[in-house]
């Protein structure tokens, strides 16, 4: 059994279908991408994997670590180990970075029946993610993502992931909005931490990001639907034809 598996997931929004029975296995080691045209659905099923409660599952699960999740709530699935940078991170107005990386790695340690985390360790450890995230000291007395510009938080969202080291990261649209020089700032990130005991599952538009961050295993989302699977070469392909060939080939197989 895969670390975290997606079997034939239907999910409604609004009255709406917009998950059509998704299969999906990523296990640690692993760097999958989920790649698809807008409106296909890969958003949404970022967020019903962390649990959005707007989001219905009228059908299928989502399995984690063999446990049945589909109805957990979100910060039960975090301390888990599941983890998601959102393509859209909201401002916090009065809370520092600094105390809030304090308050979620403490929650964390506090699932894991551990003490929390001293001052003088966080600062240790934060000073080294910030390190390793190319992230200027003085970001830690910032407020959380207020007046960020779209680099900063998405630096910010990487910054977590290298502090909580979750099993499986879900990195929504990372790519978006970003100048070059940011991308590669956070896609340096994402290969500094990701390893033997992290799965990542990379969601995007484009193709960019993925000729930074390498996935092994790639999966196109259509209409619902994961209609196409394969290995690097699809990024390559996809870059070469865009997506009406994926549609060409889902009609003529309808």
């Amino acid at each position: 059994m895969a670390d975290l598996e997606i079997r034939n997931l239907h999910v409604r929004a609004e009255d709406k279908e917009i998950l059509r029975g998704v299969d999906l296995a990523v296990n640690k080691g692993e760097i999958h991408a989920l790649m698809g045209p807008n409106g296909s659905g890969k958003s949404t099923l970022a967020n019903v994997i962390m649990g959005r409660p707007d989001l219905e599952v009228t059908e299928g699960q989502i399995i984690f670590k063999g446990e049945d999740i589909t109805e957990a709530d979100p910060d039960e699935r975090a301390r888990m180990g599941l983890f998601m940078a959102f393509q859209y991170p909201v401002a916090v107005p009065g809370v520092t970075v600094s105390k809030y990386l304090r308050t979620v790695l403490n929650a964390h340690r506090e699932a894991r029946g551990e003490e929390p985390i001293s001052l003088k360790e966080f600062r240790q450890t934060v000073q080294a993610a910030m390190e390793l995230m190319q992230v200027p000291r003085d970001f830690a007395n910032r407020y959380l993502n207020d007046g960020f510009s779209g680099g900063e938080k998405k630096r910010m969202e990487v910054l977590q992931l290298a502090l909580l080291r979750p099993e499986i990261a879900i990195l929504d649209e990372t790519d978006s909005g970003l100048d070059i020089d940011a991308l590669r700032i956070v896609a340096e990130g994402v290969n500094a931490v990701a390893g033997p005991e992290m799965g990542v599952l990379i969601i995007t538009h484009y193709q960019r990001i993925l000729h930074l961050v390498k996935p092994q295993f790639v999966h196109v989302l259509y209409q619902g639907k994961i209609v196409k699977e394969g290995g690097p070469e699809l990024v390559a392909e996809l870059e070469q034809k865009g997506y009406g060939w994926i549609r060409e080939e889902v009609e003529a197989a309808a």
